[in-house]
Parts: structure tokens; C-alpha cells; sequence
């Protein structure tokens, strides 16, 4: 699973998610692409779970980019536990998307290949997200 190496702090607030996503919004490396069509947390374990799909459907023929890393630790308590005492432990690590956010690109298979991997890796995510084409190919 995807984390950071080394963070300034273990924990994070929550922070808001607004706007559309002005940076890292077109197919850059590659000739297809999932984009974020609305916001929210795409945890590490999703992440992976896109990554193996797709290359399992490729059968590792194509390059895959990810272009999501999981920067942000979501923290919770144990079910049950009175109030106070602190905020929670680290749990697990989550990438912030926006709505236009290009989270996975891929080149080098078939249009037909290409479209059926990444259809089945949006089955995996919990936001809306859409199949796109670079325009200059």
C-alpha cells in the first residue's frame, strides 16, 4: 500500500474540500485516463485495488501512471469510547481528489483493452469517475 516515508506531523485535520481541480486535470503521460468527476478520499487500499485490476486485465502489456498519492492520515477511536481523551491513532492514509482530478493514466494497449481495465478500476472507487482520451492522440 502507498504511504508517505516520513511526515511533518502523525495527524491531520479533516480539512474541506471545495472547488474543482485546477492542477493535474489532462491526460499528461499517457493516452487514457480515469478522472474524478466529484470529490473525495481515495484511500491507499483503492488505490491498489485500481492498480491491480488494471494490470491484471492488461496483463502487465501497458504503462500505468498513478497520478493520486495518499498524503493524508485519517485517525480514529476504538468503537464504544467515551468522549476526551485525545484525538484517535493513524488508521490508515488517504489521497484527497477534487473533481477533475486525472487519477490513473495508461499507453501502450488497444483503445477496447484500455477502456475495459479502466471501466473495471472505477468499479473500484467511491467517487464518480469518468473514462477519458488524450486530445492529441
Amino acid at each position: 500500500m502507498l504511504s508517505p516515508k516520513k511526515v511533518k506531523w502523525r495527524k491531520q485535520q479533516r480539512g474541506r474540500m471545495r472547488g474543482k481541480a485546477s492542477r493535474g486535470n489532462r491526460v499528461s503521460f499517457g493516452e487514457y485516463g480515469i478522472q474524478a468527476l466529484e470529490c473525495g478520499w481515495i484511500t491507499s487500499q483503492q488505490i491498489e485495488a485500481c492498480r491491480v485490476t488494471i494490470m491484471r486485465t492488461l496483463k502487465r502489456g501497458a504503462k500505468l501512471w498513478i497520478r493520486v498519492f495518499p498524503h493524508k492520515s485519517v485517525t480514529a477511536t476504538a468503537a464504544e469510547t467515551r468522549m476526551g481523551k485525545g484525538k484517535g491513532s493513524p488508521e490508515y492514509w488517504v489521497a484527497v481528489v477534487k473533481p477533475g482530478t486525472m487519477m490513473f493514466e495508461l499507453a501502450g494497449a488497444s483503445h477496447e483493452n484500455s477502456t475495459k481495465a479502466l471501466k473495471l478500476a472505477m468499479d473500484k472507487l467511491p467517487i464518480k469517475a469518468q473514462f477519458v482520451k488524450n486530445e492529441n492522440s
